[in-house]
């Protein structure tokens, strides 16, 4: 029988993913589930996004350009120089996803067995893109205890080997929801400076932030002009995980001449995601003001209720809509196995993700688990209370 690769092999499971097969069997055996363990929001795209598919006038789907259609290249300019970031529509590759631009950019700065350093837990998926491209990604630990914040720049120094050829963060942070200050992103770009390195950071979650925090992008620090590369998303931004519409933004030429290439071999991104999408830039800032209001109650009515659970720890989160909580068990896989498998109260269960998969330390974060909480409230308070009563009977 023919054999499989060995990078195929060594292909991480999505920690996220791996549990569906078990919430269908819940789902055949009546059970209402809570789907805590992805971030598919429930808020609704902009109409205009969806009114500019179907009132298209197109007699052909063509392919676009590699690198996207200038137009929306363009507009995509506007909306991030109105975020004081100051870049223009040649700067910007358009990507199938941000999973593509995150692809493209490791492809572009990075050889097999190459160095990249992440502070952990991370968005699981970059194991995966970082073993497809035949990199080694190589951990900084941060903790619950201190609210994962970046570790002490040391931390990072010690790190650093010939093979290293980039930092990379998530800002805010998935799965932590974290935000990096100004400060931690200007120590960031000194180190990068220093040592020659590429600071590569997803910022898919820019617009959620709370408690009047600001996000602060790599790409306002000037120094930074050929070090910086940012990863960028429709998904989460306009609720259009479906468009798979992304894009790779960086001011160094030789990057993104090299990114061409990879996109160039695959041919173009979707032509009416692209639609979708250009149109998703005329989204009035009330529908980003109604949001954010929107989870930072989820946020604040999620954490009040883990914190009451006895033996559970829960990061707080400043962006994005996610959090990291720390439960009284031995093995976080188990457990939510567990939960869909034999568990329900008056007929719901939950569907959670294991945070060990969010890092690449073996052994580190078995028994926590990553909330999303993209619920509503009332369906937020039913969910933990499932999981406070799911606790007082599970045996490791």
């Amino acid at each position: 029988m023919p054999a499989v690769s060995k990078k195929g092999l060594s292909m991480p499971e999505s920690p996220i993913r791996k549990l569906v097969p078990y919430a269908e069997k819940a789902y055949k055996a009546n059970k209402t589930v809570f789907h805590l363990n992805i971030g598919q929001p429930d808020i609704k795209s902009p109409q205009i996004a969806m009114d500019a598919v179907t009132s298209h006038n197109l007699e052909i789907l063509a392919y676009t350009r590699s690198e996207g259609s200038e137009l929306y290249r363009n507009k995509i300019a506007g909306y991030f120089q109105k975020h004081n970031i100051n870049v223009t529509g040649d700067e910007i590759i358009v990507t199938t996803g941000g999973s593509e631009a995150l692809l493209f950019a490791m492809g572009s700065i990075a050889d097999t067995d190459d160095e990249i350093i992440i502070p952990e837990p991370f968005y699981a998926n970059y194991n995966g893109f970082a073993t497809a491209s035949g990199i080694n990604i190589v951990p900084v630990n941060s903790k619950i205890e201190d609210n994962f914040a970046l570790p002490p720049i040391e931390e990072f120094e010690k790190l650093i080997t010939p093979k290293t050829k980039a930092i990379l963060i998530c800002n805010p942070g998935n799965p932590t929801g974290y935000l990096y200050s100004k400060e931690e992103i200007q120590k960031l770009a000194k180190i990068v400076k220093k040592h020659d390195l590429f600071l590569v950071a997803d910022e898919v979650y820019r617009e959620f932030t709370y408690d009047g925090a600001k996000h602060y992008s790599i790409l306002e620090e000037e120094s930074l002009v050929e070090n910086a590369i940012v990863i960028d998303s429709v998904s989460k931004r306009y609720s259009m995980c479906g468009a798979r519409i992304g894009c790779l933004v960086t001011k160094n030429k030789e990057v993104l001449k090299t990114a061409l290439k990879f996109a160039q071999a695959r041919l173009s991104p979707p032509t009416f995601a692209q639609i979708a999408s250009e149109a998703a830039l005329q989204t009035p800032q009330s529908y980003f003001d109604d949001v954010i209001v929107e989870y930072k109650e989820r946020r604040d009515t999620l954490v009040k209720h883990l914190e009451e659970i006895p033996g559970v720890k829960v990061g707080h989160p400043k962006g994005a809509f996610y959090c990291i909580a720390q439960l009284p068990v031995k093995n976080s896989d188990d457990f939510a196995q567990w939960l869909l498998e034999s568990f329900d109260v008056d007929g719901a269960t939950i569907m959670v993700a294991p945070a060990a998969g969010f890092y690449s330390t073996p052994g580190v974060g078995k028994n926590q688990i990553r909330i999303a909480y993209v619920l509503n409230t009332e369906s937020l308070i039913k969910a933990v209370h499932i999981l406070k009563e799911a606790l007082k009977v599970y045996k490791d």
